[in-house]
Protein backbone atom coordinates (compact mmCIF):
# COMPACT_ATOMS: atom_id res chain seq x y z
CA UNK A 1 0.00 0.00 0.00
CA UNK A 2 2.80 2.42 0.87
CA UNK A 3 4.49 1.66 -2.42
CA UNK A 4 1.33 2.61 -4.33
CA UNK A 5 1.08 5.95 -2.51
CA UNK A 6 4.75 6.59 -3.15
CA UNK A 7 4.29 5.91 -6.88
CA UNK A 8 1.22 8.20 -7.00
CA UNK A 9 3.23 10.93 -5.29
CA UNK A 10 6.10 10.34 -7.70
CA UNK A 11 3.74 10.63 -10.69
CA UNK A 12 2.20 13.82 -9.33
CA UNK A 13 5.63 15.33 -8.79
CA UNK A 14 6.72 14.37 -12.32
CA UNK A 15 3.52 15.94 -13.67
CA UNK A 16 4.19 19.14 -11.75
CA UNK A 17 7.79 19.25 -12.95
CA UNK A 18 6.68 18.80 -16.56
CA UNK A 19 4.02 21.47 -16.16
CA UNK A 20 6.58 23.81 -14.60
CA UNK A 21 8.96 23.24 -17.53
CA UNK A 22 6.18 23.89 -20.03
CA UNK A 23 5.23 27.10 -18.21
CA UNK A 24 8.86 28.28 -18.16
CA UNK A 25 9.11 27.62 -21.89
CA UNK A 26 5.88 29.55 -22.49
CA UNK A 27 7.13 32.40 -20.32
CA UNK A 28 10.32 32.61 -22.37
CA UNK A 29 8.28 32.68 -25.60
CA UNK A 30 6.06 35.44 -24.23
CA UNK A 31 9.05 37.47 -23.04
CA UNK A 32 10.55 37.24 -26.53
CA UNK A 33 7.23 38.31 -28.03
CA UNK A 34 7.04 41.26 -25.65
CA UNK A 35 10.54 42.32 -26.71
CA UNK A 36 9.59 42.10 -30.39
CA UNK A 37 6.39 44.09 -29.82
CA UNK A 38 8.28 46.68 -27.78
CA UNK A 39 10.65 47.16 -30.71
CA UNK A 40 7.72 47.55 -33.07
CA UNK A 41 6.18 50.15 -30.75
CA UNK A 42 9.46 52.07 -30.58
CA UNK A 43 9.67 52.01 -34.37
CA UNK A 44 6.05 53.16 -34.73
CA UNK A 45 6.60 55.98 -32.23
CA UNK A 46 9.64 57.08 -34.18
CA UNK A 47 7.62 57.16 -37.41
CA UNK A 48 4.85 59.10 -35.68
CA UNK A 49 7.34 61.67 -34.41
CA UNK A 50 8.78 62.08 -37.91
CA UNK A 51 5.31 62.46 -39.43
CA UNK A 52 4.39 65.03 -36.77
CA UNK A 53 7.51 67.02 -37.64
CA UNK A 54 6.63 66.90 -41.35
CA UNK A 55 3.04 67.94 -40.59
CA UNK A 56 4.23 70.88 -38.50
CA UNK A 57 6.62 71.94 -41.26
CA UNK A 58 3.86 71.80 -43.89
CA UNK A 59 1.50 73.70 -41.58
CA UNK A 60 4.10 76.41 -41.09
CA UNK A 61 4.62 76.72 -44.86
CA UNK A 62 0.87 76.89 -45.49
CA UNK A 63 0.49 79.56 -42.81
CA UNK A 64 3.29 81.56 -44.42
CA UNK A 65 1.66 81.29 -47.84
CA UNK A 66 -1.71 82.32 -46.42
CA UNK A 67 -0.09 85.35 -44.81
CA UNK A 68 1.46 86.27 -48.16
CA UNK A 69 -1.93 85.96 -49.85
CA UNK A 70 -3.48 88.20 -47.21
CA UNK A 71 -0.73 90.76 -47.80
CA UNK A 72 -1.32 90.59 -51.56
CA UNK A 73 -5.08 91.02 -51.09
CA UNK A 74 -4.56 93.93 -48.71
CA UNK A 75 -2.11 95.51 -51.14
CA UNK A 76 -4.54 95.10 -54.05
CA UNK A 77 -7.36 96.62 -52.04
CA UNK A 78 -5.18 99.57 -51.06
CA UNK A 79 -4.05 100.00 -54.66
CA UNK A 80 -7.64 99.80 -55.83
CA UNK A 81 -8.68 102.52 -53.40
CA UNK A 82 -5.82 104.75 -54.50
CA UNK A 83 -6.69 104.15 -58.13
CA UNK A 84 -10.35 105.02 -57.50
CA UNK A 85 -9.37 108.28 -55.77
CA UNK A 86 -7.20 109.29 -58.71
CA UNK A 87 -10.01 108.72 -61.20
Amino acid sequence: MELVKFRELEQRIKGLVEEHQALRKRLKELEELVEIKSGEIREANSKIAKLNEERDSVKQKVDTLLDLLEDINASEQTSGLLFEKKV
